[in-house]
């Protein structure tokens, strides 16, 4: 396999963009979303009635209300079978609703200060180590420079030292570390018991150890043994999605529990020392970090949690030959194991993520901006009239957005495509520049920034998106229950918040 030239762009200009929303939705996602929304809204069918009773019951007088009743004593048989009836749809209707799932807090992972990596660190590394070809250390340094990550990024240990030591030993070192340090901040925060927690949810993608995770979790902090344990790997950088619709989904049988899910990757034994390029992509953007979150379905939780889960939606396009292998760990020409992007990336992140909101958008949009929408659609794909297509107003649908903080071609084109301003974009961009591609737990850093300028009020509602090998593309959609004071929370921005944001040129030469 001969090298590329060190002009020659990793990915084609053609497939550096996402793909014009605009021009390319189809009507099948949408009547997906409507399908999810009729499927679960029996209250849709209720509440006009509830509304058209209440208007009539608004009406009657005193003397009305008195003549009812005489009437409904002379019709015995009727009231008991009208009782009867409304104890029934109201019995069913309480079974069959889904319990509500509650944020009571989550929290991020801090590494250490010697864990700090800047960029000439990070460049001086990689030339001391004498793995690297000069072309390719060059090849680094460029994407460094236009990467958008900062100077205050970490990495482990292992991958620091001189010589870098890479083993079982030090990537169970980190990923202790990182769940560790996550789980113990959470658990003083809401003062939840190890014993009371029924649920466990954990995602790392590339770092599976036997016993798993979830088991060294289980086995640091004594959980009990009938927990519902469940280690997710392999899943990409959407996977903390994943878990959170896992643990969703479990909550909605298991009545009166907490779920905790931790979200994390391990670098340790997934740093490339090869020269294969699309390879090492991979080293210059990922960085040390996780995320620990509680949820509950307790109804005593509701007062003191921070959001309500409102909706997940899921999207898998690992049927197509080109989406599923777009990200795949392999073995270079040297036998060196790397995580390969490929140049159809971009492509493919596109075609999930339009899958994606186009499902998400009935559930979410206000309804004048679904007429609009739906409008513009069927008269496009029915009456094939030549009318420019009308793309949703997402900004009337959420205040906050916390994308995926995988790179800056990837958020550079989602704020052009879905029209989102720098103030919407800010979370993502300061995430990816302070703490690098964190993995599936970049959604909780942007976050918890979000949380440490104030932003969060009651009633406010947030939308994460996050994508990821398979190729898939998850959304979560959180209500806030309550305003979020920045001096009351502990997160990793809150001793340095008032530095941000900062500017983040297109190139910043090291």
């Amino acid at each position: 396999m001969t090298e590329p030239k060190l002009n020659t762009p990793l990915i084609s200009a053609s497939s550096r963009k996402l793909p014009d929303f605009k021009n390319s939705i189809k009507l099948k996602y949408v009547k997906l979303g409507y399908h999810y929304l009729i499927s679960h809204g029996m209250y849709l069918f209720l509440s006009p009635l509830v509304v058209i009773f209440a208007v009539q019951l608004s009406t009657f007088s005193i003397q009305d209300l008195y003549d009812l009743w005489n009437n409904l004593q002379y019709n015995l048989i009727s009231v008991i079978l009208s009782s009867t009836l409304l104890v029934f749809l109201s019995t069913i209707y309480f079974l069959t609703r889904p319990s509500p799932v509650y944020l009571v807090d989550f929290s991020c992972y801090k590494p250490d200060e010697p864990r700090r990596c800047t960029k000439k660190k990070f460049m001086d590394q990689s030339r001391i180590i004498d793995t690297f070809t000069e072309e390719n250390l060059e090849f680094q340094r460029k994407i460094l420079e236009r990467s958008g990550l900062g100077d205050s990024t970490y990495l482990p240990e292992a991958v620091l030292n001189v010589p870098p030591n890479p083993s079982m030993k030090e990537a169970r070192k980190e990923a202790e570390a990182v769940m560790f340090g996550a789980i113990d901040e959470l658990l003083a925060k809401t003062s939840v018991k190890p014993k009371d927690i029924g649920i466990l949810v954990v995602n790392c993608s590339l770092f599976n150890p036997t016993p798993s995770l979830s088991a060294m979790i289980i086995n640091h902090y004594k959980l009990r043994g009938n927990i519902a344990s469940y280690n997710l790997g392999g899943m990409g950088c959407s996977a903390g999605l994943i878990s959170i619709d896992l643990a969703k989904n479990l909550l909605q049988v298991h009545p009166n529990s907490y779920a905790l899910v931790v979200s994390m990757e391990n670098i340790t034994l997934n740093w490339y020392f090869g020269n294969d390029r699309s390879k090492l992509v991979s080293n210059c953007l990922f960085r040390m970090g996780g995320a620990a979150i509680i949820l509950s379905n307790k109804c005593s939780e509701r007062r003191r949690s921070k959001y309500r889960l409102v909706d997940t939606v899921r999207t898998h396009k690992g049927a197509d030959d080109k989406c599923f292998s777009c990200i795949t760990q392999e073995e270079d020409s040297n036998g060196k194991i790397g995580v390969s992007l490929s140049k159809e990336l971009m492509a493919v992140a596109g075609v999930a993520l339009k899958t994606n909101i186009t499902t998400l958008g009935p559930l979410v949009l206000p309804m004048s901006e679904q007429l609009l929408f739906f409008a513009t659609l069927v008269g496009r794909k029915l009456f094939k009239m030549k009318v420019k297509p009308y793309i949703p107003d997402f900004k009337l649908a959420f205040e906050h957005f916390c994308i995926h903080a995988g790179g800056r071609a990837v958020l550079d084109e989602l704020e052009k495509n879905l029209q989102l301003s720098d103030w919407h974009m800010e979370p993502s961009r300061m995430t990816l520049y302070r703490f690098g591609n964190t993995s599936s737990s970049s959604l909780w850093y942007e976050l918890a920034y979000t949380e440490a300028k104030g932003r969060v009020k009651k009633g406010d509602r947030l939308w994460q998106i996050a994508f990821g090998s398979g190729f898939k593309c998850n959304s979560a959609v959180w209500k806030a229950l309550r305003t979020i004071k920045p001096e009351k929370e502990k997160n990793p921005w809150m001793h340095e918040i008032d530095r941000f944001p900062v500017d983040v040129p297109k190139v910043s030469a090291i």
